[in-house]
Parts: structure tokens; sequence; C-alpha cells
């Protein structure tokens, strides 16, 4: 008995250490490759006048261009190597899925598991790469365009910011898939949250200097920070919303004794798509910026008017920017939950949602709460990315403290919270194991 003890004493604590040390490399992992990519973002493009390009971003940032540099960590206003940062898989990403409806080909690698996703993931890197290159190619006309920024315009110039901008996007797919596999969290968000998270001071210290020249007053300085905590408090309260359908299992025989049947509930949250529809509709917003760049004339131009139609708080953008949050909402949540597959899986195991007939009965009652929460979601994303924007381009603050960068902010840090418990129950759970089969051997 005292070796079996002993032994049991041993096993937990070795599971301990293992839990400990395991979890302290992934998160010395992530931290590693976010401190790669943030030295990314000070590495600027071959070719360029920095000082020049920081007097024309100084004039343009208002606009949608200055929400993409949001997502890039200040690497857009820099020209860094990184400044296409991942929107382009992100494209990419809404690009597959939408075929994914309607090509039947990717329609049945979807269905067939592990192997499907591989492939359409492939595509999805392929597209990405052909996006950059695009985006690239792009920038690098724009910027031939601005006076004083590319002191020797040409091929060779755009060329090479072309490879380069095209390379940085593919290390950060590839810096993101590391991070998910080795690391903690979901690579590709966290990559966007270390990027928020870089700038904020900055911001702060920004907003703090307006006050102290006297272009903010004191009293709106107080009220910006009560708004971004309340603002927080809310995206908390609604991230963790969710309604609970009452799902019932029949009495079971076990042995000569019958089991009582057991009661259970199916959770459906109120936000299925997460902050996926922001970044989505910001990413497509971004379009017409690049089409734009490839204009000879973008001075008084049809596309220069359309840019400048997409500046921040201008009719155009509001709008374009509510919309594509709503219908990302609709189509994300589409695809992260099947209503058929969920009710397929209820009546397999014989359980029942109370007074809805199993198969497709019950399949159509969880479509429409499903689609009842997603209505009250898509506004809740709607109200939480545009309101605050309104009050920032009344008082003219920084762009940092917005609805969007706070929604991505406070997701990513609960997702990876959750993946480090997560993390920990699981071998806590493994330990537990180990100590009813010891106990059964003694």
């Amino acid at each position: 008995m005292a070796s079996a003890a002993e032994q049991l004493a041993a096993n937990l604590s070795f599971s301990a250490f293992r839990t400990a040390d395991e979890l302290k490399k992934r998160i010395w992992f992530t931290l590693g490759a976010l401190l790669i990519y943030r030295l990314g973002t000070y590495i600027p493009l071959p070719g360029i006048d920095p000082q020049a390009l920081a007097n024309v971003f100084a004039q343009q940032q208002s606009g949608i261009l200055g929400m993409f540099d949001l997502f890039a960590g200040g690497a857009i206003g820099r020209m860094a190597i990184f400044a296409l940062n991942i929107m382009p898989y992100i494209t990419a990403s809404i690009v597959i899925q939408l075929l994914t409806s309607v090509v039947p080909h990717l329609e049945q690698l979807k269905k067939e598991g592990e192997t499907g996703r591989k492939q359409i993931n492939q595509y999805t890197r392929y597209g990405a790469v052909f996006l950059a290159a695009v985006q690239g190619y792009g920038i690098a006309v724009g910027l031939e365009g601005a006076e004083g920024i590319v002191p020797d315009p040409g091929a060779f110039f755009r060329l090479s910011a072309v490879i380069t901008l095209t390379g940085g996007t593919i290390f950060l797919m590839w810096l993101g898939e590391q991070i998910t596999a080795r690391g903690v969290g979901n690579g590709i968000s966290l990559i966007i949250f270390a990027g928020i998270v870089a700038e904020l001071p900055s911001a702060l210290a920004g907003t703090l200097e307006l006050g102290r020249q006297g272009v903010l007053s004191t009293f709106v300085i107080l009220a910006l920070l009560v708004m971004v905590v309340a603002v927080i408090a809310f995206i908390v309260f609604m991230e963790r919303a969710q309604r609970r359908l009452p799902v019932q299992y029949p009495k079971r025989q076990m042995g000569n004794k019958m089991a009582s049947g057991e009661n259970s509930h199916l959770p459906l949250k109120l936000n299925s798509a997460g902050v996926i529809p922001p970044i989505f509709a910001s990413s497509l917003l971004l379009m017409p910026i690049t089409i734009a760049n490839f204009s000879d004339d973008q001075q008084g131009g049809f596309l220069s008017e359309v840019v400048a139609q997409l500046g921040r708080g201008q009719p155009a953008y509001m709008a374009l920017y509510a919309g594509g949050i709503i219908f990302f909402c609709f189509f994300y949540t589409s695809i992260v939950f099947n209503p058929e597959d969920t009710a397929d899986n209820l009546k397999k195991s014989g359980g029942f949602i109370p007074g809805i007939r199993p198969g497709p009965r019950t399949a159509e009652y969880i479509d429409k709460v499903l689609t009842r929460l997603t209505v009250v979601g898509a506004l809740y994303l709607t109200l939480v990315c545009l309101l605050p924007e309104f009050l920032i381009n009344a008082y003219n603050v920084p762009f940092y403290f917005g609805g969007t960068s706070l929604l991505i902010v406070v997701n990513v840090t609960m997702d990876t919270v959750s993946q480090v418990q997560g993390h920990l129950f699981a071998h806590q759970y493994e330990g537990l194991i180990k100590k009813s089969k010891l106990g059964r051997q003694k």
C-alpha cells in the first residue's frame, strides 16, 4: 500500500511538473513569435523615403487606411515589410468560404473531414499569395504616384516591393500557423491582437497630450475612458451570453436496474461568429484603395472620390461597414454551426428537445432559435463597432479606442485564457485518471 501511495504521489507530481513545463514552453513560444512579428513591423520597405511617407500618411490616416494600419500594428504607416499583414489571407478565406457554397468540388472537400479541410486551406494559401501580390503591386504604384516617397521609381522598385510585401504576408501566415500548433491561442487572431495592443500606449499618450494642449477637455478624456470600460464590460457580457436549449435523454436499462433519463442542454452562443465579421468587413472595404492605386488619375478621379467617401465617419463607410458586419454574422454562423447535423446527432444519441419531434422538426427549431440569436448578435456587433466611431469622430481622439479594436482585444484575450485553462484541465484530468487506476490496483 505504501509503494502504491508513493507511486501515485510521484506520478501526480510528475504530471503537474510536465503540465507547467509544457504550458510554459507554449507561452514562451507565442511571445517569441509575436516579438518577431513586431520587429518586422519596423523594417522599412526598400527604396522609400520614410519622412515623406510619414507626411503623406498623416493626411490620409483618418479613413479606411487608418483601420488597416490599426490591424497592421502601425506597419502601413511605416510601410514595413509586414505592411500587408495577414489581410490577404483573411480576404482569401472569405472568397474560398463563399465559393464552398457554390462550387461542387469545394463543397465535396468540405464533407471529407480533415483531408478536405487541408486541401481547402491550401487553396486559401494560394489565394492569399495571389491577393498579396496584387495588393503589393497596387501599393507600389500608389507610392510612386505620391510625390517624394519613392526617390527612384520604376520597374525594379515595383518588383522588389511586390516580392517583399508578398513574402511578408507568407511569413506571417506561416507564423500564425506555428503559433496555433505550438503556442497558445489562435495565431492569426493573436497577430492582429499584438498589433492593436502595441499601439495602445502611444494612442493613450497622444490623448493625454491633446488634453495637456487644451484640444480635449478633461471631461472628454474622462468620458472616453468611461466609455472604453463600459464597452469592454458590455463585450464580455454579450460574448458570454448564450441560449440553453433543454435536451432530455430517455431512460436506459443498466443491468437489472432502470437508469433515469438525463437532463442536459444545448448551448447556443449569442455571437457565434466572434470577431470574424468586423475583420472580414474591414478587409473588403480595403479593396477600393487597392483598385484606386492602379489608376493613373488619383487626384479628383472617380476612384479617388470613392476612397474619400470611405473616410471614418462618412455615411458610405458606416453603411458598408454595418452591412458587411451583418452579412458576415449570418454567413459565418451558418458555416460554424449546422442545425441539421446537430439534430441528427441528438437523434442518434437518443436525445430530444421537450415538445419538439426529433429529426427535421428539431433542426427547424434550432435554426429558428439560432437565427433570432444571430439577429441580436449582429446588432450587438454593429453597435459596438460603429457607436464609438461616431463619438471618436466628433472629438478627434485616436482610432485605437474604437469598438472594433476593443472587440478584437477582448475576444482574443478571452479565447487565449480559455485555451490556457483547457491545457491545465486536460492534464488535471489525466492525473485523475492515473489516480483512479492506481486506486483500483491498490
